[in-house]
């Protein structure tokens, strides 16, 4: 059997691993092997690009109700570049009219086409098309009020009719279109071309040399869940703001697969919200920025297992409380289970969601331990029963009263105060949320107050030898990795805030240390 050592080399062993893996993919996304009879002018086994031939090109975007078309009938033009030029970025804004179908809960599609000058689309050989719905299904969010003040009669009937199709998906106006065309005069090896890109090709034979014709693409990441307009069925335009910018090769095959990621997500079980979260991570940074975030997640990911092991290691053979603070052992175990109520009531990413549940569920763990809870069933009723303290616990307890004592005259009329001013300056979806923001706003704001007690037995005992290093160093590496996240990934700004309140924890735990 593997000792404790032995399981964390091989996890940090099988961590390098993942890294290297992940490197070795990465830059076979964005390095594409050109055909090697280009360099020689052979055409043999070589796609050219059509662009090099310069032609004459023209932009065109329709809607229509239909996810496919045959000819121009029951389409709309709702925009037309003439001379389009693939090197020039632009944007618009055009008033898209809304059919009584879409008005209805139904889907409206836009043609993208990008063909010769002066040549309808449909008689165009050479011409180029992509479909996107401009459309989704989303439950809308519900509304907020003051729970003191209420409603007149009118809005409460109004509020009502939308609580009724509230948990129903209704169809939302994606307001941006992105569109991108690969400028690049590349030259695939007919052999051998990448299977990402290749669906998004059209060849076309130009004598003895296949061609490929201007790759047309959507980012579909940078629909986001904030510019998404709710239809309602008296609507009959809406504004959509058509962009254009060049890509190159590295860059479109990179968002290609970035695209499928987040789809795969959605496929297993993911809400738009959460895809949403993962979206902002790609469009709203920096692509160097995001590599690193590629490498700082991994790590996190790292120090997380192993601060969860080293911490239920710890627990698990823990059979005193000598030196530890069973007040703060409760409080954090109260607060973990409210921020995770909280982020939940919020509708959080799962990114930040599913780390929290399961840090509240060890919690939970950790307070049955530090009570000395013994839990039996006589049928299907438990009874649950209570350790005794020894004398130097029982002087730990008093270390630990005295300083909860103290510190009761300045939390509580803080938390009791925060609570009533949010309920008159503040609107809830309901008391239960009321309630939830309440708690987590004391538990943000306050809770750091609550590692007190822990500082201060530390201070009466002369000692930190009974606190788990390994798993509080662990934990400080992610504390820092948090600060980064924090500006990364969309949360309740008292959530971020938070993040870096662990920060001078982690400092004065270290200080006492020393």
């Amino acid at each position: 059997m593997l000792s404790r050592s032995s399981f964390t080399s091989l996890v940090v062993g099988v961590f390098a691993v993942y890294v290297a893996h992940t490197c070795w993919v990465m830059y076979g996304i964005v390095y594409t092997r050109p055909c090697p009879a280009a360099a020689d002018g052979a055409a043999g086994g070589c796609v050219w690009p059509y662009l090099a031939r310069r032609p004459k090109l023209q932009l065109s975007v329709y809607t229509t109700t239909r996810s496919s078309i045959v000819a121009e009938s029951n389409i709309d033009l709702v925009l037309n570049v003439k001379d389009f030029d693939i090197e020039s970025k632009f944007e618009r804004t055009v008033n898209v009219f809304v059919p009584k179908k879409t008005r209805n809960n139904g889907t409206l599609y836009a043609y993208i086409f990008l063909h010769h000058a002066g040549i309808l689309p449909w008689h165009d050989g050479k011409q180029v098309h992509i479909v996107s719905p401009l459309t989704t299904y989303m439950v809308p969010k519900p509304e907020e009020i003051n729970l003191l003040t209420g409603e007149s009669a009118t809005q409460q009937i109004e509020a009502e009719k939308q609580t009724n199709a509230l948990d129903e998906p209704v169809s939302h106006w994606r307001s941006r279109l992105t569109l991108n065309v690969m400028v690049e005069d590349f030259v695939f090896d007919g052999s051998s071309l990448p299977a990402d890109v290749h669906r998004y090709m059209k060849m076309v034979q130009l004598g003895k040399t296949v061609h490929y014709l201007p790759i047309l693409f959507i980012d579909q990441l940078s629909n986001r869940v904030k510019d998404l307009m709710v239809i309602n069925h008296s609507t009959t335009e809406l504004p959509l703001t058509v962009s254009y910018d060049k890509i190159s090769l590295g860059k479109l095959r990179f968002w290609i697969h970035m695209q499928d990621a987040v789809y795969s997500l959605q496929q297993f079980g993911f809400s738009e919200k959460d895809a949403d979260e993962v979206k902002g991570i790609f469009v709203d940074t920096n692509l160097y920025f995001l590599a690193l975030t590629f490498f700082v997640a991994a790590f996190h990911l790292l120090f997380d297992f192993l601060a969860f092991k080293n911490d239920i290691s710890f627990w698990k053979k823990k059979r005193s409380m000598i030196g530890m603070s069973t007040k703060a052992v409760l409080w954090r175990c109260f607060s973990t289970v409210v921020i995770f109520l909280f982020l939940l009531d919020e509708q959080t990413s799962l990114l930040v969601l599913i780390p929290a549940g399961i840090g509240a569920v060890i919690e939970l763990w950790k307070v049955k331990k530090a009570l000395k809870m013994t839990i039996t069933w006589q049928g299907l009723r438990p009874k649950i029963q209570f350790g005794t303290y020894n004398d130097s616990e029982k002087q730990t307890e008093e270390y630990d009263a005295q300083a909860m004592k103290y510190l009761s005259y300045l939390l509580y009329p803080l938390c009791i105060g925060g609570a009533g001013y949010s309920l008159l300056n503040v609107k809830y979806k309901s008391w239960y949320s009321w309630l939830i923001n309440s708690f987590v706003n004391g538990v943000y704001a306050f809770g750091f107050l609550f590692m007190l007690p822990q500082l201060f037995v530390n201070y009466k005992m002369k000692s930190v030898a009974h606190l788990p290093w390994k798993a509080f160093t662990y934990k400080a590496f992610n504390t820092f990795i948090d600060d980064i996240f924090a500006f990364i990934i969309t949360m309740p700004t008292s959530h971020r805030l938070a993040c870096f309140r662990d920060d001078v924890v982690f400092l004065v735990y270290l200080y006492q240390r020393w």
